[in-house]
């Protein structure tokens, strides 16, 4: 396990945690919020015309609504992302990275726009009548580049699992266990079970219960964090006042937190921005390829509206909540995953401000300098679950660890133990303490603050089910259209049972780990479809006129 998570933190090192990946992201979308006039809030109010279907007619080609087709893609963005992710990208960047997941929305309204139109553009039907869309067709069929398409196919099966699968279902199981105490892998047994069951149908019963649980997890999810923020009105201003203050010079140490800088902040709250609205990841095209209208650019014009409600609308509600609540710098008690935990040589303390700033150092994976911490190695001598060896400090979580105890089998622990270079060897011990939260048991903790107390969990649980579980429906069919792309329609069934097979086995996985898994195949998808829309601009920009040359000749 050790050896893949370090073949993985490397991989994600070249990939979405690299430098040039949120400047890369977020340049293209600069560039077409320029060249098409800022399309995102020019044709903003047009959208949501669209949506309601007051230009749609009959004899257009395809197999859902306008509506369908938007609630299918909002259920593949709108899922732990919005609950988990947030959380995530606030643990590691502070208050900072809330500012730039929502710069990504915003430019990320006219990348979507783009991406979308251009693969409605050039869809197809495939051998069993269905439409089959998304930027591996323009690229083949528009740029007469297969090899990239190909690629771009191969990377969204990865995704399927990677960015709508593994998540989805580890942080749901790990949110039902945190408030009902079901084991994950009965949670997940019985959800893989119903999500056979809806994918086999393909995209049309995909598009009908997604259209049904959109509306109501989302209405659902935003009365409970009204409930918080509310409850905690007096801290929804400075919360605001530290998101903006702290976006271009990096979250302080406040509590717990050990602090965030400008580029680490950037980089997970741009990251984590596109894993929650995925635009430019090229996964939505693929579900708006579906919708029946014969004009690309009306589809695209939909689409602009879902990093708006995404990230702009559902994404700051969970960031207000953790922040107004101030759960994101407090510690509670948190069983270890060995992940997450490493044992350092010294005595820190996070009320020394000099301690504070060499772990922070240490932390942080944008730091070019000598750290002065160093992980520990030798014997660790445990007495009744407690550690007795002086002069080590145990992080977990980024976060310096509190009243820690170590146990095995239930049973406090007695003995010596051998450490290496920060990890003890016996993988058999469990450790057990205060630290910080992150990911769904963070945005848990923070539902409980408001005057519904201790139920507000549940409105995160209820969340985090539909949530996730729709999304998980949405990359099913992102990833069968792939498949269908790559080997054909007969290869669809096999890649399901798959499907719902690796829904069940990320139940009980390691949570961080599947996070990193998700950034890698985030950015496998995207780069090379950022490179395609690009070489696309020109057309883009002569299809968006013949939309509006079109349409304003219609007008009375």
């Amino acid at each position: 396990m050790e050896i893949l998570t370090n073949i993985l933190n490397i991989m994600d090192g070249y990939l979405g945690a690299a430098i040039y990946f949120p400047f890369l992201l977020l340049g293209v979308g600069v560039f077409f919020t320029l060249y098409l006039g800022f399309p995102q809030i020019r044709f903003f109010p047009h959208a949501w015309q669209v949506l309601t279907g007051k230009y749609e007619t009959e004899e257009s080609e395809g197999d859902t609504t306008h509506f369908q087709a938007l609630s299918t893609a909002l259920s593949g963005t709108v899922g732990t992302g919005n609950i988990g992710g947030v959380a995530f990208a606030l643990y590691l960047g502070g208050p900072a990275a809330l500012f730039w997941m929502w710069v990504t929305a915003f430019l990320g309204m006219t990348t979507k726009f783009v991406e979308v139109t251009i693969s409605h553009k050039y869809r197809v039907k495939d051998d069993s009548g269905f439409m089959a869309g998304g930027p591996m067709y323009y690229m083949e069929r528009g740029l007469n580049m297969k090899w990239l398409a190909v690629i771009f196919a191969i990377a969204t099966v990865i995704s399927s699992f990677g960015s709508g699968n593994l998540p989805q279902s580890n942080n749901l199981s790990v949110g039902v266990e945190t408030s009902f105490g079901i084991p994950t892998g009965v949670t997940g047994f019985v959800l893989a079970i119903l999500l056979g069951f809806v994918i086999i149908g393909g995209i049309k019963r995909i598009a009908a219960v997604t259209s049904r649980i959109v509306p109501v997890m989302a209405i659902l999810y935003t009365l409970g964090a009204l409930a918080v923020v509310l409850s905690n009105l007096d801290n929804v201003w400075p919360a605001f006042l530290e998101v903006f203050s702290n976006a271009f010079s990096g979250s302080a140490a406040t509590g717990g937190f050990l602090g965030a800088s400008f580029a680490y902040a950037f980089n997970r709250g741009v990251n984590r921005g596109l894993f929650s609205n995925e635009a430019g990841q090229g996964s939505a095209p693929i579900a708006h390829a579906s919708a029946r209208t014969n004009e690309p650019v009306s589809e695209g014009m939909v689409s602009i509206l879902e990093p708006f409600i995404d990230t702009l609308v559902i994404c700051t509600l969970t960031g207000l909540v953790i922040l107004s609540s101030g759960v994101w710098k407090e510690k509670f008690e948190n069983k270890f995953q060995r992940f997450d935990t490493e044992i350092l040589a010294g005595t820190y303390t996070d009320a020394n401000p000099e301690h504070v700033k060499q772990l922070f150092e240490h932390l942080d994976i944008t730091f070019s300098g000598q750290s002065q911490v160093k992980a520990y190695s030798g014997d660790l001598v445990v007495e009744n679950g407690n550690i007795v060896t002086p002069g080590i400090t145990i992080i977990h979580n980024r976060s310096i660890a509190e009243d820690v105890q170590i146990n095995i089998s239930e049973y406090h622990y007695t003995g010596t133990l051998h450490v290496s270079e920060g990890q003890i060897d016996n993988v058999d011990v469990t450790l057990i303490g205060k630290s910080l939260l992150h990911s769904v048991p963070l945005t848990t903790e923070a539902f409980k603050r408001s005057f519904i107390g201790e139920s507000g969990q549940y409105a995160v649980t209820l969340g985090l089910v539909l949530f996730a579980f729709s999304t998980a429906i949405a990359w099913s069919y992102y990833g069968d259209r792939a498949i269908t792309y790559l080997l054909g329609t007969g290869a669809v069934m096999p890649f399901r049972v798959v499907y719902v097979f690796g829904f069940f086995l990320a139940s009980i996985a390691d949570t961080t780990l599947i996070w990193v898994v998700s950034a890698i195949t985030l950015a496998m998808m995207t780069l090379p479809n950022l490179l395609g829309i690009v070489l696309m601009r020109k057309e883009m920009k002569m299809e968006v006129k013949k939309y509006w040359d079109v349409f304003h000749k219609k007008q009375p």
